[in-house]
């Protein structure tokens, strides 16, 4: 990631170098994913149809169901 947005012209050639991320990225925050913060809200839906999860978009959407 970039700290300042570039503007570099039309055609340059650039170079990408994968780094480590620096010490100041604590490693919690690579444990802290979008799916693992999700993950504490599984299974705790109530009164759902037995087949919710493979139709959850005819439930929410009306699409036909599989």
């Amino acid at each position: 990631m970039l700290d300042q947005p570039v503007v570099l012209p039309e055609g340059l050639e650039v170079r990408v170098e994968v780094a480590e991320p620096s010490s100041s990225t604590s490693s919690n925050s690579q444990e802290d994913t979008p799916g693992r913060r999700l993950l504490k809200h599984a299974g705790k839906a109530t009164g759902l149809p037995p087949d919710a999860a493979r139709n959850h978009d005819h439930y929410l959407y009306g699409a036909a169901k599989q």
